[in-house]
């Protein structure tokens, strides 16, 4: 198991599967270089432990889940316009690793998430929100500059691109009942409620088998192919999957304790932790 150590922003905490990372970088969690290089860090390290299985993101900060970017490294870029890059920068590759990685990558959010800090999370695999307390918001416009860090890329694939706009170009703070309704989240819940239900979930996808956790995110990812190549990769992606050692085991476990039976079909979830290897 990876140690995680020498963060000053970050906590880390691995336990059967689940791997909870708190930002924890007063006064307000701003995202400046410091923070940035040490997600780069925390994607690539848990990109590459077999340990780990999801990945959930919180915050120390009640008020703040991350700020925003920090300004004055955006006011320190070029000025004279740089030729079109073919390659990803350092930020867009340091948010997109959350995306790629063989592994589920949830937000459990309680504060402040705005600017490279919403593009943070729009970068992750789900987003969860506490009513009352979660904020989201993409401000930029109103310094003059634009979302640079994936959300005008992001936002537009989740809630639409009128919505998009909407959010882009109000610069308006989001409540989590509304950024729910949007799609910009995927749950709001209580406070109360949001640690317990991201708990259960991180924990129930960690009880199955890693391959298979990878290989349907993939899939979900090929959606954004044209149809006929998407489909393609799925197709592809699903015999990958039957051939894993897991998926033999646990289909053949399904049908031993009852599967495709009307008794256990009408309750199959209860099945499922009994396919636990």
């Amino acid at each position: 198991m990876a140690a995680y150590d020498g963060y000053e922003c970050l906590a880390v905490r691995v336990d059967r599967g689940v791997a909870l990372v708190t930002i924890d970088h007063p006064p307000i969690n701003l995202l400046d270089l410091g923070l940035i290089q040490e997600l780069a860090r925390i994607g690539i390290e848990l990109a590459a432990d077999p340990d780990v299985r999801v990945v959930v993101f919180d915050s120390a900060n009640p008020d703040f889940f991350i700020a925003h970017a920090d300004v004055h490294l955006i006011q320190a870029l070029p000025r004279e316009v740089p030729p079109k890059a073919t390659s990803l920068g350092p930020f867009h590759a340091m948010v997109d690793r959350f995306r790629t990685m063989p592994k589920a990558t949830i937000a459990r959010i309680e504060g402040r998430a705005r600017g490279g800090g919403s593009e943070f999370v729009l970068s992750l695999d789900m987003r969860f929100g506490a009513i009352g307390r979660a904020v989201l918001a993409q401000p930029e416009v109103a310094l003059g500059i634009i979302p640079g860090g994936s959300g005008t890329q992001r936002l537009p694939r989740l809630v639409g691109r009128g919505r998009a706009l909407e959010i882009i170009l109000g610069c308006a703070d989001m409540p989590a009942e509304l950024a729910e309704r949007y799609g910009y989240l995927d749950r709001a819940l209580p406070p109360e409620e949001l640690g317990p239900f991201v708990e259960r979930l991180a924990r129930r996808i960690a009880s199955f088998p890693p391959e298979a956790i990878a290989l349907a995110k993939a899939a979900v990812d090929a959606a954004e192919l044209p149809t006929l190549e998407g489909l393609l990769e799925e197709a592809h992606l699903f015999h990958r999957s039957i051939a894993t050692a897991a998926a033999q085991r646990r289909m053949a476990r399904f049908l031993e304790v009852g599967g495709q039976t009307p008794a256990i079909e009408l309750d199959l979830e209860a099945l499922l932790p009994q396919l636990e290897e």
